[in-house]
């Protein structure tokens, strides 16, 4: 099965990073041809005020963004994995960062909303308090694409490895991880955690991310991009340059089972007394 995924520089117009994803989208289908395309985490929206934030949400099912990423997944009969969409949670003031996963028949596969808030000071003094404007989910969730099985999260979630063995555990060949990893932290440790993640899952773990500088109120902040592919052994096998763009690699089912035989992780897990 060959994938894609979509790098972006969303901002704080919604018209705008809807128009770049689905170019891009149409640009991989017509480039890359593939089975699975997965776009960044928050494509739709990026910065701005609580109010805008809330203005951009969509409720589920529908909206402008699962529209179209449900029609073009039904137009090019392609499996899309629509990042996260800032979903309107019911009788809240704050918001759910929400995966959506379509089928090649435009029909809904999965639903996941992040579970793991963002509440740092990073080490450029920067701080951030995901918490305050979004509600988490708490469901492990998994959906079939054609036979192979893919794993949900998001962004910070990937620092959390009880999730991806929950995941490992419900028998995961690709886990979809869409983020806005921060430059100052992803510059160090973006690259490490995804392969661990990929190692310790023997599964391939498939992360496009946002990239450059967003506004943020009267700040800017920046995104470390560098996308990338890692294959159930760790290896980086694709990997983003800088700025908007495209990078994609096959998922070889072969390639899973072989590395699950030469070590077989599943079978050596101890339940330990706590």
């Amino acid at each position: 099965m060959k994938v894609t995924l979509v790098q972006m520089n969303s901002v704080g117009d919604k018209a705008l990073n809807l128009a770049n994803a689905r170019a891009l989208i149409e640009r991989a289908v017509i480039q890359e041809r593939p089975d699975w395309i997965c776009l960044p985490e928050v494509f739709d929206f990026i910065g701005g005020s609580r109010a805008e934030k809330m203005a951009a949400a969509e409720e589920l099912p529908g909206g402008p963004a699962y529209e179209m990423c449900r029609t073009l997944a039904r137009e090019h009969k392609v499996f899309i994995h629509a990042g996260s969409i800032l979903e309107k949670a019911p009788g809240e003031e704050r918001l759910h960062n929400t995966s959506v996963a379509f089928n090649r028949e435009g029909e809904e596969a999965a639903r996941y909303r992040k579970i793991h808030m963002f509440d740092i000071t990073a080490p450029d003094g920067a701080k951030y308090h995901e918490s305050a404007a979004f509600k988490p989910g708490d469901s492990v969730v998994t959906y079939d694409c054609e036979g192979l099985t893919v794993g949900c999260a998001i962004c910070y979630d990937l620092r959390f490895s009880y999730l991806f063995q929950a995941l490992a555990e419900k028998g995961v060949d690709i886990v979809a991880l869409p983020a806005a990893f921060t430059l100052v932290t992803g510059k160090d440790h973006w690259e490490v955690l995804c392969r661990a993640r990929a190692i310790e899952m023997q599964a391939y773990l498939c992360a496009p991310a946002q990239t450059g500088a967003h506004k943020a109120g009267h700040e800017t902040r920046f995104t470390y991009g560098n996308s990338l592919i890692a294959d159930p052994w760790g290896h980086v096998v694709a990997k983003a340059s800088e700025g908007p763009g495209l990078v994609s690699s096959y998922v070889d089912i072969d390639r899973i089972r072989k590395v699950r035989a030469m070590i077989p992780v599943a079978q050596h897990k101890v339940k330990l007394a706590v």
